[in-house]
């Protein structure tokens, strides 16, 4: 494969930090690549650098001549006064827009359909909206724009569960091509293994290369540690040895060690499930006894929103439960139920009398009273030790487990990152020995070490708990159950976890078009055209997208023979009259859309 962009020997430094130190990398053609690593570690930096905005002190960065590049940054770069409409399709005719079955797919996995209802539609201001809603839009105009090297900076933020599967898909299967290629930072572990066939991490200044998604990585970051350990040992012993030789004078004639390096599966054999949920659920009936919080008949109404409709759930002792659902739902609101500080519409709230309940909400708000203090004296401020898998703790050695190093530790709180600030109040939380643990999105801000690192610590605590996230690995890494959200008022167990909710929510979407078909065959308006003509023309319109799904996957195919000839000029030739016929044919079809599109209105 030919490098898009490459770097040869590049260090950068930022102020006084040596973000890369001599790196060597290249971007190849079909390359999928998922960049990790800790928070502020030059993920950013890096991608930046393959973007040609970040210059380097010194090195080379070659780029193929054209290249075309996009970059998805952490930064709002939109203009408040534009429209959405402006800002997504603005540069595009709409017979462009309306009859390309790729960015029918965009506007619809992200933005809410055609009409770009989930942003508020094509005449809303961008001011007013939301910072997840403003990250969509930008992402959306990125793929749309359809990048030969696409750059990706946390694209997953604001996303739900529903919306990383749909992006997922979409660049994978859209984005798949010999000519192209996209680079991600990303610290979903789910979405990480779904798109990348490259892992890098960066770390102390080098890039490190795996192939493969998260779990390919993880085995072979793995065994690299191993074959390090290893060689270590060895060459201690051998020290030794020589130590012990020049004692007692000539050495003797000795066989060189032999080390078998076992393949990256060995690593995993005979390791035990990360939690004894059984032992923990023996322990946390011990502490909490059989009641612990239930809900009972419970009803929660939000203005004119029903988010449960006379629910029942009760938590068992040492039960691990994530919720999942859409942007809006009410995940928050029935975590903020469970802790008491949400009001029922009607029904009641029981709580067991042992119960020790710890609520990690979204809101940092709670750490402006230690602001002054250091990190250590914030988390002993709460409680020094606490029994944690059936061992005290210190609160030291807890801090350095989740990534206080000991100099780390004496920080001020108000110098803290975002990522820290969420560790110091999980930390805070923890220390507070709760039986009962409530976390609202807690991957917010926290890189992949951190957050296994969280998974490792509650692997050994006893007591129930619920997660409300849209990360994926981590609901199903940390949980035994799932319960979703669907707008309906009802919580709905899924036995088939996070798969399962997304086969339902797909059904909900088709059982919502086949209800808008059958309204709108209802008679017709003061349009005067009649309830057989509007059917015709949904027929029309459903034949010519299919017809158009099929020119578009007849034209990728085509463009991919093209790359592969390039050097063939008959082929080419020939190549390039199929593809004009097909390109010819798909502008018909999209007038023809617009057509019977002008039927509806």
């Amino acid at each position: 494969m030919a490098n898009l962009t490459a770097a040869e020997r590049i260090p950068l430094a930022l102020g006084t930090q040596q973000l890369l130190r001599d790196v060597s990398l290249g971007v190849g053609t079909g390359d999928r690549i998922g960049i990790v690593g800790r928070n502020g570690g030059g993920k950013s930096t890096l991608l930046r650098v393959l973007a040609g905005v970040q210059p380097v002190d010194s090195g080379r960065m070659t780029r193929v001549g054209g290249l075309t590049t996009g970059l998805l940054t952490q930064d709002d770069t939109l203009d408040p006064a534009a429209t959405v409409g402006a800002v997504v399709l603005g540069h595009l005719d709409e017979h462009e827009w309306a009859g390309d079955a790729r960015i029918r797919d965009i506007l619809h996995g992200l933005l809410g359909g055609l009409d770009l209802a989930g942003v508020g539609g094509h005449g809303q201001s961008i001011g007013p909206l939301s910072g997840g809603e403003r990250r969509r839009i930008a992402l959306a105009r990125l793929l749309i724009d359809d990048p030969a090297l696409l750059l990706l900076d946390e694209p997953t933020n604001h996303l739900d569960v529903e919306g990383v599967q749909w992006l997922a898909d979409h660049l994978v299967q859209r984005r798949s091509r010999p000519d192209n290629a996209f680079v991600a930072i990303t610290h979903d572990r789910w979405f990480l293994d779904a798109v990348s066939t490259l892992t890098w991490e960066v770390v102390d200044g080098r890039v490190e290369q795996y192939e493969g998604g998260y779990a390919a990585y993880v085995l072979a970051k793995s065994e690299r540690d191993r074959i390090a350990a290893v060689t270590e040992e060895r060459r201690t012993n051998l020290l030794r040895k020589e130590l012990a030789w020049l004692r007692r004078g000539p050495p003797a004639r000795t066989s060189k060690p032999k080390f078998r390096i076992e393949a990256a599966n060995e690593l995993i054999r005979g390791v035990p499930d990360p939690r004894d949920s059984v032992e923990l659920v023996r322990f946390a009936t011990s502490r909490l006894g059989k009641d612990v919080v239930d809900l009972l008949d419970a009803s929660i109404t939000l203005g004119d929103r029903q988010i449960l409709d006379k629910q029942t759930w009760r938590l068992a002792p040492g039960e691990r439960t994530g919720i999942v659902g859409v942007n809006g739902a009410g995940k928050s609101t029935v975590l903020r139920a469970i802790a008491g500080r949400q009001e029922l519409s009607a029904g009641k709230r029981k709580e067991g009398r042992t119960v020790k309940l710890a609520f990690l909400t979204q809101e940092l708000r709670e750490l402006d009273q230690v602001e002054g203090r250091t990190v250590i004296d914030a988390i002993t401020d709460v409680r020094s030790y606490i029994m944690l898998d059936g061992k005290e703790t210190s609160a030291s050695s807890l801090a350095k487990r989740l990534g206080f190093s000991g100099s780390r530790q004496q920080a001020r709180v108000s110098d803290l990152s975002g990522g820290e600030r969420r560790r110091l109040q999980f930390l805070r939380l923890l220390m507070t020995e709760p039986n009962v643990l409530l976390l609202d999105e807690p991957t917010n801000d926290l890189d992949i070490e951190t957050l296994t690192s969280m998974e490792d610590v509650l692997d050994g605590w006893v007591g129930t708990l619920v997660v409300v996230s849209h990360d994926r690995y981590l609901l199903e890494r940390m949980c035994d159950r799932q319960v979703a959200l669907l707008g309906d008022g009802r919580l709905r167990d899924l036995p088939g976890g996070v798969e399962q909710y997304l086969q339902l929510r797909a059904e909900q979407a088709s059982s919502r078009e086949a209800a808008a078909t059958s309204s709108s065959a209802a008679p017709a308006s003061g349009a005067g055209r009649s309830a057989a003509e509007e059917r015709e023309a949904r027929k029309e319109l459903q034949r010519i997208e299919r017809s158009l799904n099929r020119l578009a996957t007849t034209e990728q195919r085509l463009h991919d023979q093209l790359v592969e000839a390039a050097h063939d000029h008959l082929k080419a030739a020939e190549l390039d009259e199929q593809l004009r016929a097909v390109r010819a044919e798909r502008d018909e079809l999209e007038l023809a859309w617009l057509e019977a599109a002008e039927v509806l209105e």
